[in-house]
Order: structure tokens, then sequence, then C-alpha cells
């Protein structure tokens, strides 16, 4: 079945009653056949079938076997953190979502796990500073918010050579866009939350993977931190699932033509999106990728302006997090990655001009209409400024 397909028709047959919709098991505990034996579940928090029930609809999109969910993206990461022990190490992508540079961070000072970033974008870079103590490499593809396009097929090669984990946060496309485990890598990590859920009303985060060692360690880490999604998330993130392929496709095709329109304007700078023919990673994106997911970044050259252009925007709400069915804006630097630590900062963060736009499912031409005036509003008030005018909020 096609991926559309299988986001509707997973799960089909597993009640006993018929019920279309498969039903929420909310509930902590279950009652056990006997005081010596137990049943497939007997808490929720080491299992539910609701939560399973998610899991195996994770997995089976992935193209994969198992899939573990979780409370939140930065619970699976840190699950995946644990496989990684003192004295090895991790190379990280230099473009990765703050909360995630926080957490190894905190590793790096706190565990004796060595953590360093490099540009994954060259697979070389990767090759020479794998050594034998390198345990984990964790990348995003595209990365957030730069859309840096790494090869995921030679990373995978490289890594399975030196018997090294190669993990790639997949939030910002999708299963339906681009499935990691069949070009190479080892495990996949979502932020649920994203384009899973779509709608802004779940918090989840999911490790899929095909190597059955690896799931028993992150399932144990679900179970014994009791991170574990529970019951009514499980059941909004299933029927989340059901429209994630229409939803994405539709999101795609807006944020293409709104790249495009961006692209154009006089007062934007430079614009970060992998479905531009002119992004550097353009024809390595299109081997390993099916579509370019909702989100766009751009410069605009003037911190002030970008805050500004944010402030007038009207359908676009201000907003951390992507992937929704409703549009947001972003200022990345003050906002999702304003955690990365001091010490990071110069070298992590992104520009503090950069715009995040996160493209819903409105029509695309009322989304243009509404930077376009936002874009060409703030021009003028930054004009009359400049002059000595007023500093008043941008009329819209």
């Amino acid at each position: 079945m096609k991926t559309s397909t299988r986001c509707v028709q997973l799960g089909r047959g597993g009640d006993s009653h018929g019920a279309i919709v498969p039903p929420i098991y909310q509930t902590a505990t279950f009652e056990q056949p006997s005081a010596t034996e137990f049943g497939d579940f007997d808490y929720t928090r080491s299992g539910n079938p609701t939560r399973a029930l998610l899991e195996q609809q994770l997995a089976d999109l992935e193209e994969a076997k198992y899939a573990c969910a979780f409370a939140s993206g930065m619970a699976a990461i840190t699950a995946l953190t644990r496989i990684v022990r003192p004295g090895e190490e991790i190379i990280a992508g230099d473009d990765l979502y703050g909360g995630t540079v926080r957490l190894l961070d905190r590793l790096a000072s706190h565990q004796n796990i060595t953590v360093r970033y490099l540009d994954t974008t060259s697979a070389t870079s990767v090759k020479e500073a794998l050594t034998a103590r390198t345990r984990l490499v964790l990348i995003e593809t595209p990365s957030n918010p730069l859309f840096r396009i790494s090869d995921l097929v030679a990373l995978g090669e490289i890594t399975r050579a030196t018997g090294t984990l190669l993990a790639v946060d997949n939030s910002m496309l999708s299963p339906v866009f681009q499935r990691p485990i069949t070009l190479g890598a080892d495990i996949v990590i979502h932020s649920a939350t994203k384009f899973l859920c779509g709608h802004s009303d779940v918090t989840a985060g999911a490790v899929i993977t095909n190597e059955k060692n690896i799931h028993e360690q992150i399932a144990f880490q679900q179970n014994a931190e009791g991170a574990g999604l529970s019951p009514f998330e499980s059941w909004l993130l299933l029927r989340g699932l059901k429209t994630l392929s229409l939803r994405v496709e539709r999101q795609n095709l807006s944020a293409t033509k709104i790249a495009q329109f961006l692209a154009s304007h006089p007062q934007v700078t430079k614009v970060f999106y992998p479905g531009l023919e002119t992004h550097p990673g353009y024809l390595l994106h299109r081997k390993q990728s099916e579509g370019d997911g909702a989100v766009v970044s751009f410069t605009t050259g003037n911190p002030t302006y970008s805050v500004r252009v944010i402030e007038a925007a009207r359908l676009f709400r201000i907003a951390v997090s992507f992937g929704s069915v409703g549009s947001t804006i972003s200022l990345p630097y003050r906002m999702s990655h304003a955690s990365i630590p001091a010490a990071l900062r110069d070298r992590l963060a992104p520009p503090e001009d950069l715009i995040r736009l996160s493209v819903g499912i409105e029509d695309v031409d009322d989304l243009i209409e509404d930077l376009d005036a936002a874009l060409h509003n703030n021009h003028k008030t930054l004009h009359q400024i400049a002059n000595g005018g007023t500093q008043g909020r941008v009329q819209s």
C-alpha cells in the first residue's frame, strides 16, 4: 500500500467489537489471570494496548520493526542518549534544535560523555572524526532551522563500517517524505508533536529502529524512567496519523510557493528551503526524500526588522514548534534555539535575524498576502524610524 493508504488503513481488525476507531484503554492497571502469571499488559507505564497500537503504526510508517512512544520528543532523545556510556562520545550535527544541544551539553558536563559538533553535510569529515570511542552519530536532515542536508546513504555506510550507530531526527519531513532507516540509519527519532500529530494538541516523541537489541534498550528506558506516552495522547496521535499524508502534501505545496515568493522579495536577503534549486543540498535532497516539508526560514539582514515582521503577521501566529495545521512564525534565536548554552551560541545558534515559518493548511494566497503585508508595512516603519518617525505598532 502507498503511504497515504497505510496512514488510514493501519490497525484495522484489532478490536473484538469491530470498532472503526480503536478504543482508548484509559487505565493505569490491568487485572491478571492469577497471582503467579501475567497477561499481555499489567501496568500502563510498562505497556498499554493503545500505545502498543500507536507504536506498531509508527514503526510500519518508517518501514521498521520496532517503535517506542514517549511523552515528548526530548524524552525520546534522552532515552536514546542512555545507550551511550561514560567515556564514549557522540558526534552531532552543528545545526540542531536548541533543546537537543542543551541536553547534549549536560551529558558532556555531568556524565563524562564527549560531544563533538560537525558539519555532517560532509560525509568525509564525519568519517575522519570517528574514533573507537564514538558510539552515536546524531543528525537532523533537513536540519532545523538552516536546512542543511546530510547524505544518509554515505553516513550509513561509514557508521556501519565502524560499528557506530546513526540516529536521524526525521521530525522535519515525517515518513511521508523520508524514511531514513531504508537509507542506512539505525534509528529514527521524532518529535511527534510536530507533523505526526499535526494539530498542536499532543506532546509526544518516538524512537524507531529495526534492531532488536537497540529496541530492548530503549524500551527498558521507557519503562524504567516512566516516560511512555499516555493512553489518551496515544489515541490522539493515532487520529492525527490518519490525515498525515493529506496534511503534509498540502503543506509542502504551499511552503514551496511561499519559499519562491520570499526568494524574489526585495526585503528578504536569503531563503532556506530544500525545495529551491538554489539550495546547496537540493540535488542530494531530491535523491533521498520525496518532499521538502512545510518549514521555511529566511533572513532580512536586520534583527529589529525581523522582530517587526513577525509581530506584524496576522495569519501566522507567533509560536514555537512547527508542523501544525495552523501556520506559525518565530524568531529561532530568541525562541526555539534560545536554550543553546552561552558557550556554544556563537557556533551553533542560528542568525539573529532568521525568521522561521511553519506553513499550515490555510489558503496559500492568503498566507502570501499576509507575509507581503508584514514585510511591506515593516519596511515603511523602519524607514520612518531611521528618519525620526513614530516607533509605534506596525499598522496592518
